[in-house]
């Protein structure tokens, strides 16, 4: 590889990073944009849906947990009886 060639490729190089930091800058000014559209809530909100979800979660647990014990009963009845 002659000199010109490493010249040519370490330039065509540096100029591919450029392009890659400028469209890293790029992305998280559009992010950035972005997140300042976003409407956040309030602390109050905050608390009150974190809540819901809170309850939510226990109320779908006990009800799977309760189907579940309901269906191990009942195959553990099928299999006494057979």
């Amino acid at each position: 590889m002659s000199i010109l060639d490493r010249v040519a490729k370490e330039s065509g190089d540096k100029q591919k990073t450029a392009k890659k930091k400028g469209r890293i800058k790029a992305f998280f000014r559009g992010v950035w944009s972005e997140l300042k559209k976003v409407h956040w809530p309030s602390t109050r909100q905050l608390v009150s849906y974190t809540g819901v979800v809170v309850l939510t979660v226990l109320a779908m647990s006990a009800a799977i947990s309760l189907f579940d014990w309901a269906i191990s009963s009942l195959v553990k009845l099928l299999l006494t009886i057979s």
